[in-house]
């Protein structure tokens, strides 16, 4: 029997906050999901179902209502589990039910008007917040059915991560600690950008050493930008860098590699989205790394390329090229 048994809001009615919350239901925890469909939420309470995972049966334990203050009230840990693009605004609705719960990051992303994380953006509208990050390998579909996953947990607060331990942890989910919270996020956010590239090296047929090389040079990438940002280098060899990245983009679970391949397909931006029908970080996400690139003065090769593909007509044969062609390096080096 578990000792640690909390009232937890989840912000968020996705395939990710679901999971979450069938993960915690399942521990013998009280959880209230918010979400701003009425049809995801009527599923969730009256069928006991999810739009986005539609093989699994959602235990008792588990309410969703439209309203922040029903979801929010009385709780002890609000998790959130929005799209990166609409956080903002969101904590800006829910703030003023606040009261000393502590706020787990469990998207992944950056504003895109403000080149922010996003524990920096809910700092931003909520400064007192107590603020942690769950991130690493971890495919919804997957955590949703009880399969062995390890994430870490970030946070500035020594209880706060001891709690986030206490919280998840059981013979299923394994969870790390770390007070890196800029380089967690960071390496969450970009590696998804590398799983779209690896899902246009897919569908172009490029083979296992390309793949391996887009990788390896793609970790290096996203490690001297998430430095630059104030991260830690070996973060972006753990959970929530290489981790992360070797489970977005090898598995067809993924939706960020799924939208590279219809791109690679000769799909369009807008019938590529239409197609995923969710959220896909990468697509979100990449004006911003080509912008934090610059502002850090970080050289991206990678990420220049595949927002020449995705904003100026470039073709992904010719993106290949010209990365293939560069002047020469040692391997260390840029």
């Amino acid at each position: 029997m578990r000792l640690i048994m909390k009232k937890i809001a989840i912000i968020g009615s996705g395939s990710w906050g679901v999971a979450l919350a069938i993960h915690l239901a399942k521990l013998g925890n009280e959880v209230k999901i918010w979400s701003f469909a009425k049809e995801e939420a009527d599923k969730i309470n009256n069928e006991k179902k999810c739009i986005f995972l539609p093989d699994v049966s959602i235990p008792e334990g588990i309410m969703c209502t439209l309203d922040y203050e029903e979801a929010i009230k009385d709780t002890d840990i609000i998790l959130h589990v929005t799209p990166s693009k609409f956080t903002r605004n969101i904590v800006k609705e829910y703030k003023k039910y606040v009261t000393n719960q502590p706020i787990i990051i469990c998207s992944k992303g950056f504003e895109k008007d403000t080149l922010l994380t996003l524990d920096e953006v809910i700092k931003s509208e909520i400064p007192n917040a107590k603020i942690g990050v769950l991130s690493g390998p971890s495919h919804a579909e997957e955590v949703s059915i009880g399969i062995p996953t390890v994430l870490v947990a970030a946070s500035e607060d020594d209880e706060l991560l001891e709690l986030m331990q206490d919280v998840f942890m059981c013979e299923n989910m394994r969870v790390y600690t770390s007070k890196d919270v800029r380089g967690v996020e960071a390496g969450a956010a970009l590696k998804n950008i590398l799983a779209f590239c690896a899902g246009i090296a897919t569908q172009m047929k490029l083979g296992d050493n390309s793949f391996a090389a887009l990788l390896t040079r793609g970790l290096g990438e996203i490690t001297r930008l998430g430095v630059a940002m104030g991260g830690k280098k070996d973060t972006f060899y753990g959970l929530s860098g290489l981790g992360d990245l070797l489970v977005t983009c090898l598995s067809e679970h993924s939706r960020n590699r799924k939208a590279g391949k219809l791109i690679g397909a000769g799909k369009t931006l807008d019938e590529t989205k239409k197609e995923v029908g969710m959220t896909i970080e990468s697509i979100d996400n990449i004006d911003v790394a080509y912008e934090l690139a610059k502002k850090f003065n970080v050289e991206m090769p990678i990420v220049n390329a595949v927002y020449d593909v995705l904003y100026n007509n470039l073709k992904p044969e010719e993106a290949v090229r010209i990365l293939m062609t560069r002047e020469r390096k040692a391997e260390n080096s840029i």
